[in-house]
């Protein structure tokens, strides 16, 4: 069954049916789903979420975007959230360029004191970099010490990062962007990452592979980048579907 590594269904892209959607995955063949926050108000919603629904865990976290909403009285939330036994993870944490909300050294302050935290809590760390490859790659590869372990969320870099990455043991979340015509680079990630070192994910309710790009994504929608995925491995889409259950709940410790 699809294991969900990220999604956002407490986005309110999903206030109107949530209940009778998330009621529905298992029926999808949808086994598990982490809830990931990107500000303190979404970490509080992913907790929520995974109180109410045996099959969904929850990260916890702060997104490059908000981080000017951070302070170390914040953090500590963060880190009195992150006992609860259904918080598998800190994240979504990073760098991002793209939008450039926040100033580049209050980014990589927070990331810094965020994957600290990961440490201290023993929990992996779910990175969201965009347009940020080489400051992304030098802080993780700086915490080497920590022991961190993670995914590299909707992995966007070449096959040259994606080998560092690997090879200090993190894995790469692919999503429906593996269905798009011009999604060259990840395609050719996608047939380098060894399947035991990808999870899927959606990301939901964005990045909707195709047939639905451009509409509101969601966990069931995954089973079109399992089969992308098994087109590229030449492998059946049921044997991409198991072995990256099996790493997202070695990860998350599920």
């Amino acid at each position: 069954m699809i294991f969900d590594t990220h999604a956002h269904f407490d986005d309110d892209a999903f206030d109107e049916d949530r209940d009778d959607l998330l009621s529905g995955m298992r029926d999808a063949g949808v086994e598990y789903i982490v809830n990931v926050g990107a500000s303190m108000a979404s970490s509080e919603r992913s907790i929520k979420l995974a109180e109410k629904y045996q099959f969904v865990y929850a990260a916890v976290g702060v997104h490059p975007d908000e981080v000017g909403e951070l302070d170390e009285g914040k953090l500590n939330q963060l880190r009195e959230w992150s006992k609860s036994p259904k918080v598998k993870a800190i994240g979504e944490i990073g760098l991002d360029y793209y939008w450039d909300k926040e100033k580049h050294d209050l980014q990589k302050h927070w990331f810094l004191r965020q994957m600290e935290l990961a440490h201290e809590m023993q929990l992996p760390m779910i990175v969201h970099s965009r347009e940020a490859a080489k400051d992304t790659l030098d802080m993780v590869t700086a915490a080497k010490p920590l022991g961190l372990s993670g995914i590299i969320h909707c992995y966007s870099y070449s096959v040259e990062q994606a080998r560092e990455y690997l090879n200090m043991g993190y894995y790469l979340g692919i999503g429906g962007v593996l269905t798009f015509k011009n999604a060259k680079k990840l395609k050719e990630v996608a047939e380098y990452a060894p399947l035991s070192q990808i999870v899927l994910e959606t990301d939901c309710p964005y990045l909707a592979p195709v047939p639905f790009r451009g509409k509101r994504n969601d966990s069931s929608k995954i089973a079109y980048v399992a089969e992308a995925l098994a087109a590229i491995k030449q492998v059946p889409s049921e044997e991409v579907i198991r072995i990256t259950n099996e790493n997202g709940r070695k990860l998350y410790n599920i």
